[in-house]
């Protein structure tokens, strides 16, 4: 996994673009940037094909079933990238592109009302529009690697945009070492993969990259989502498409709640990070609605609506991954406490995950991974569970990658799934680990009323017994206390004489 403290050229192509964003807000210029990657992967792989096909000199280099078969997407002449960096000093540059994405609109069904097609409008400074196309036409494209090298930096500078953006970039994108836990841990090897909140599409990718690090076939997942912000829906269908990942995320932005584009899906795998504690979701005109098996969800707060939304949809030996905020794992407000109790007692609850503080761009709400699954008890790849669950505290986890961000390394993602793999698995090997990990029957989580909080069931790690004995340790802690009490005074004096020489006595 590339972590953004050790990226390589990503970084030097981010901090040369960022520089060209002038006065643009973040928000606007992530279209302008984000576009232009795209275009240019688009008419590169275009490009390639069609060069081929003049060399092989069969006369097919227009025929559109070569390119379609190969998922390429057709790029009319002027709106490929050569003509594209030839004409970038110009001054009309910003219509030219513009040109080019209503063409390749156009020429591509799948691809109508998706490209952002803005550039001629006068904020955008027309002489680093140039500058920028000049930079991404330095990405060097090679056919073995195209997709990942160019799915690299479109990844990378979504997390860049997220961080930059800070509150509202995070509503679009989950950070890439949360995702991978996730995937990492319920690995979703072929089936059907869904996402009702899927933001840019980083679990999609992320459930791509699982597939071929297990040398699987991506052809064996099928990709189902939905997302409701119209200009995010948007960046996940070119976020797929730079994949060449063929997903089905409805005909638009959709709210999920309202208007379930997938009602009939039962989904083998769901990941999701659905937006924290939403007041506003519409709960009062859904009371009667067929996925609140486990009770009605509060009005004033999604949490358990998403949860419910997600069993609805899993296939009857499904796994689901999400992250929630902290509160769902022990709030009792309206009547969460007794959808929680329904959920554990129906045991569709596998495994709670507290993760660090600081993981995300867009909040510093504490968050965990929940890990539901539908059959527990009878699915013959993994171990019988019936009203288990497994609590892992992985808060100590983690790096500080910046002086507000912190980062899951590879090793800890290895450790949270390995856990979990140990515990589910036939052949697993599991211990609980005090401080860590735990496996709680549903008499202990009934003791603790149904709360999930992993610190209840995992306890305090045994701390290194070092062989100073008791009294010494407090004789010397004491005398610490005193010199440190003395010197407080000291300066307390010291102020005091300071303020008095210029006329402030209290």
């Amino acid at each position: 996994m590339a972590t953004t403290g050790n990226i390589g050229f990503e970084e030097t192509l981010w901090k040369a673009a960022d520089k060209l964003r002038s006065n643009m807000d973040a928000s606007e210029y992530k279209h302008v940037v984000l576009g232009l990657i795209f275009l240019k992967y688009i008419s590169d792989k275009f490009e390639t094909k069609y060069n081929a096909l003049m060399e092989e000199g069969e006369g097919f280099e227009e025929d559109r079933d070569e390119y379609e078969s190969e998922n390429i997407f057709w790029v009319p002449k002027e709106a490929r990238w050569t003509f594209i960096m030839d004409n970038a000093k110009d001054t009309k540059i910003g219509q030219y592109i513009d040109d080019a994405m209503i063409l390749i609109e156009k020429e591509n069904t799948t691809l109508k009302g998706v490209l952002d097609k803005r550039y001629a409008r006068p904020e955008i400074d027309k002489r680093r529009l140039g500058e920028l196309i000049d930079l991404i036409s330095t990405i060097k494209l090679h056919s073995s690697e195209e997709k990942d090298l160019l799915g690299r930096v479109y990844e990378y500078f979504l997390g860049q945009f997220a961080s930059v953006e800070g509150k509202g970039g995070g509503e679009f994108y989950t950070p890439t070492s949360i995702v991978k836990t996730l995937v990492d841990m319920i690995e979703p090897y072929q089936g059907r993969v869904y996402d009702p909140c899927c933001g840019s599409g980083g679990m999609f990718v992320q459930s791509e990259k699982f597939v071929y690090d297990h040398q699987g076939k991506v052809e064996n997942l099928s990709i189902y989502g939905q997302e409701m912000n119209s200009t995010t829906w948007k960046l996940c269908k070119m976020n797929l498409a730079i994949r060449g990942l063929d997903a089905n995320i409805g005909a638009h932005h959709d709210d999920t709640f309202h208007n379930d584009m997938h009602k009939s899906l039962k989904a083998d795998f769901i990941l999701a990070n659905p937006p924290f504690n939403i007041s506003d979701w519409g709960g009062d005109k859904l009371t009667e609605d067929v996925r609140w098996k486990f009770g009605i969800p509060p009005v004033g707060n999604a949490n358990y609506a998403w949860l419910q939304h997600m069993v609805y949809h899993l296939a009857p030996n499904g796994t689901a991954g999400i992250v929630l905020a902290n509160g769902s794992l022990s709030s009792n407000t309206s009547n969460e406490g007794e959808i929680r109790k329904n959920l554990l007692e129906g045991d569709m609850v596998d495994a709670i995950v507290a993760l660090p503080d600081k993981l995300f761009y867009s909040t510093g709400i504490p968050v965990s991974l929940w890990i539901l699954n539908r059959n527990k008890e009878n699915n013959p790849k993994f171990r019988n569970r019936k009203h288990e669950v497994l609590f892992i505290d992985a808060r100590a986890l983690g790096e500080m990658i910046d002086r507000r961000h912190k980062e899951l390394k590879d090793e800890d993602v290895s450790k949270i799934s390995e856990v979990y793999h140990a515990w589910r698995n036939l052949d697993g090997n599991y211990e609980d680990v005090k401080g860590f990990c735990n496996s709680a029957n549903i008499e202990k989580i009934r003791e603790h009323e149904y709360v999930l909080t992993p610190g209840r069931y995992v306890g305090i790690e045994d701390v290194e017994e070092d062989g100073i004995p008791f009294e010494e340790k407090m004789e010397n802690m004491t005398a610490e206390l005193a010199e440190l009490f003395a010197k407080s005074r000291h300066l307390e004096d010291e102020i005091r004489k300071n303020l008095g020489g210029i006329g402030y006595d209290f």
